[in-house]
């Protein structure tokens, strides 16, 4: 079958009225598909690759008629509270179909070829005026696609700097660039110049992500080391942490968890200081990285009543990296993370495209982009930066803050209901009955059932209603169910009232089975 150019504004066609279709019904969606919906999509895919094609109209229809229904409303949905999934606005959702309608490449920057480089280092200038960064603290910035290869990115750099550090300190690397860079030796002989014999990752609470990024990197997951408090296992054990840097014949990554991904909070508050952390890492030549998927956005958070959750990401721009992720609280498709440096030119020693010269964008100015595939993983790279550019003309600070601010406010709702309630407790437990419970608060919710039967049917039964959808986890080594807060149409007083009225369903079934089983018990 051929292909025509026809095609392309049929499909166009076809997209914008399924478009039109599933956005006329207002929120909320089901968070859900119908469990009959999957089997039957299941049932239509293809089995096998077809020797004549099917067509387009009929694709689109299997598509739209079969596939589509068994997809949940994870982003359509602002009742969708699983993970932390953002949605897309409607000019993020706009650039996305502009992305996929003109495909560029934005892996080399030719600002005369295509300005496609250009936005996206715009599109992080403004991202990093939204997080309140200075710009000249971070020229090294890239859109990645998410935090996970952002904290690669992170890892990289940070094993880059340290073992440079340390051969410089043996007399082995000179100034300037660094030939004998871990990029051009390998780990294991830069290791071995360096008189580095083990490398460790400093960290609290860590999300399973930097596990992985450390498992990629040849550094291993068991190099990742939890050095928090006893008594506060999300804060830095300051005398932990001096006690692991010092080490003999080792180099030192410290991690610090900006939104722990059970409760949301903040490895450094007033408590545990990011300006000690940074002391500890300048006195012995570590990198300080932040793994900031959501809770880096907290720095947009300006009013009175954000103060606490505000202070545990105010000095962030002490880090020598960051990673964050786009596609949770700015609200742009999936998938998009992003990753700021301190030091522009140290991605380059890493993942530079060596004797490419048809990658070669030309002679670099002192102001120029760098070409996105010297300084990240990928060489061949979605337009992730247009949606960014998009959401962040449309809506500005003052839009992003009230979205913001929507979202905590609900979740503080949601936190004092349960609080409350009788037969529900907040979790962690130190939270219970708090008067500064709410300033404790960001857009996590972690709760549990205080009957443990029901406690461990909890997320099904609640997830069941397709009405909303929660995440299931453990805590302290029993279930919990948790509620994370990131789509931009949440509306604070609907949406609790959506809650509570799934909540005291779930109890109401609940309850009424007892009674029935109780019955059952007396007649038997």
């Amino acid at each position: 079958m051929d292909l025509t150019i026809d095609e392309l504004t049929q499909a166009q066609s076809l997209i914008q009225m399924h478009t039109t279709s599933i956005l006329s019904n207002s929120p909320p969606h089901k968070t859900l598909p119908l469990h009959n919906s999957i089997a039957t999509a299941s049932r239509s895919l293809l089995s096998r690759l077809p020797f004549t094609g099917h067509g387009l109209e009929k694709t689109a229809s299997h598509l739209i008629e079969a596939i589509v229904p068994g997809l949940n409303g994870s982003s359509l949905s602002p009742n969708y509270y699983g993970f932390v999934t953002g949605g897309a606005t409607p000019a993020a959702r706009l650039a996305d179909n502009l992305v996929t309608l003109y495909d560029q490449n934005a892996a080399v920057h030719l600002p005369k070829e295509s300005i496609a480089t250009v936005v996206e280092d715009r599109a992080l200038v403004m991202l990093l005026d939204l997080l309140q960064f200075d710009h000249d603290r971070f020229k090294g910035r890239i859109f990645t696609t998410g935090a996970t290869s952002s904290n690669i990115l992170g890892l990289a750099c940070g094993r880059e700097w340290i073992l440079q550090k340390k051969l410089i300190r043996a007399s082995v690397a000179g100034a300037g660039i660094c030939i004998d860079s871990v990029g051009e030796l390998g780990l294991l002989e830069a290791c071995k110049r360096a008189g580095v014999e083990s490398l460790q990752i400093l960290t609290t609470v860590p999300h399973s992500s930097l596990r992985k990024a450390a498992s990629v990197l040849g550094m291993g997951r068991t190099s990742v080391i939890d050095v928090g408090h006893a008594q506060n296992p999300l804060v830095f054990d300051m005398q932990k942490l001096e006690e692991m840097l010092s080490r003999e014949r080792s180099a030192s990554i410290v991690v610090v968890s900006c939104g722990e991904v059970n409760t949301g909070g903040f490895a450094t508050q007033s408590s545990c200081p990011m300006q000690q952390v940074r002391t500890l890492c300048d006195k012995y030549d570590a990198w300080l990285h932040v793994d900031g998927a959501f809770g880096v956005f907290a720095r947009a958070l300006t009013g009175h009543e954000y103060r606490q959750v505000a202070s545990g990401a105010q000095d962030l721009h002490l880090a020598d990296s960051i990673t964050g992720d786009a596609h949770k609280l700015l609200n742009v498709p999936y998938d998009c993370g992003f990753f700021f440096c301190a030091y522009s030119e140290l991605a380059q020693q890493i993942f530079q495209n060596p004797n490419a010269a048809y990658l070669n964008a030309g002679p670099a100015g002192l102001d120029s982009i760098p070409s996105p595939l010297n300084i990240g993983i990928e060489n061949s790279r979605r337009f992730r930066g247009l949606p960014v550019y998009a959401t962040l003309m449309a809506y500005g600070r003052a839009g992003y803050v009230d979205m913001l601010e929507r979202q905590v406010r609900f979740a503080r709702a949601v936190a004092n209901y349960l609080d409350h309630h009788d037969d529900f407790e907040i979790l962690p437990e130190n939270l219970q009955g708090s008067l500064t419970m709410m300033k404790d608060i960001f857009i996590i919710v972690l709760f549990r059932a205080k009957d443990d039967d029901l406690n461990r049917e909890l997320v099904s039964s609640i997830n069941a209603s397709s009405k909303i959808y929660v995440s299931g986890t453990m805590w302290s080594g029993s279930p919990a169910s948790r509620i994370a807060v990131s789509n931009w149409q949440v509306d604070p007083s609907r949406d609790l009232a959506i809650v509570k009225a799934v909540l005291e369903g779930v109890l109401t079934t609940w309850q009424d089975k007892l009674l029935e089983a109780t019955k059952t018990n007396r007649d038997a």
